[in-house]
């Protein structure tokens, strides 16, 4: 008879079950999350044309590695006034719409590889990202994942109210990681972890394996200080059976746009000053 979760966590002479931590943006897919929906959520009457000049500006310099630890919190505090008074079952329809034509075409194979074999070795797979629930808990899903850790919204009365209520970000995702291995019983020391960001070293640092996807210099160097792996992921492809072209073009259009919008807000600002 199979050994569940709960007999592990309890029996001390069982063996642990691990896990695989996997970061979403720029390690699972190729391009942030939250970003990918904006033209659904303008579509939608969410957010304005100014919002989504904006939201692509953002995306453009998290493409290009731009945002810092304190662009990233002037980011999260700019979504948390956008998201102010939407309607929480519109945001979760749009999403639920449109997840397949927004992040099917820019999961990197490698990735996909890379669940499946944790899956195949007995880990579950658990999905941590700065984005919130609402887009991570069905992008999770779709992925096969066993589970998700993000960022949380206050809403009520259906609406949400600006505040955000856990931030999963840096320091907090480690700390939110640790809790559920505690009430999951997983063995840290065994597990893995897998991100971009150096803003995700805690994260790497709390699992016994930790590797880098696509790091840049200062993750490079965190890298040879703290002994994680390096790896390379360069073929987004789509979940369903498409043109093999279908994914690079798709990538393409959202690279053009954030960056024509960036040259927008950029040439706007200089005319201000």
């Amino acid at each position: 008879m199979a050994t569940t979760t709960e007999q592990m966590s309890t029996d001390p002479l069982a063996p642990r079950p691990t896990a695989a931590f996997f970061d979403l943006d720029k390690t699972i897919i190729a391009t942030s999350s939250s970003m990918a929906f904006s033209r659904s959520f303008y579509e939608g009457g969410l957010v304005t044309r100014t919002d989504a000049i904006r939201t692509a500006y953002s995306q453009f310099l998290f493409l290009v590695g731009g945002a810092d630890e304190r662009q990233t919190s002037r980011l999260r505090d700019s979504l948390s006034g956008l998201i102010k008074g939407w309607e929480v079952k519109k945001v979760r329809a749009i999403v639920k719409e449109t997840i397949h034509e927004h992040i099917d075409p820019v999961v990197y194979d490698e990735a996909l590889d890379l669940i499946r074999r944790h899956h195949e070795n007995g880990r579950d797979v658990i999905i941590v990202s700065a984005s919130g629930s609402e887009l991570v808990k069905p992008i999770a899903k779709m992925l096969g994942a066993d589970g998700h850790i993000a960022t949380k919204m206050e809403s009520k009365k259906g609406k949400y109210t600006g505040e955000i209520t856990f931030y999963a970000y840096g320091q907090a995702k480690a700390d939110a990681i640790e809790e559920m291995a505690e009430k999951r019983g997983y063995n840290l020391a065994r597990s893995f972890g897998y991100s971009d960001s150096i803003t995700d070293a805690p994260m790497l640092n709390i699992v016994g394996h930790g590797f880098a996807v696509n790091p840049d210099r200062a993750m490079r160097r965190a890298c040879e200080e703290n002994g994680w792996g390096v790896l390379r992921f360069k073929r987004p492809v789509g979940l369903r059976n498409t043109s093999p072209a279908r994914p690079a073009i798709a990538t393409l259009v959202t690279v053009a746009v954030a960056v024509v919008a960036g040259i927008l807000i950029y040439r706007s600002t200089k005319r201000e000053r």
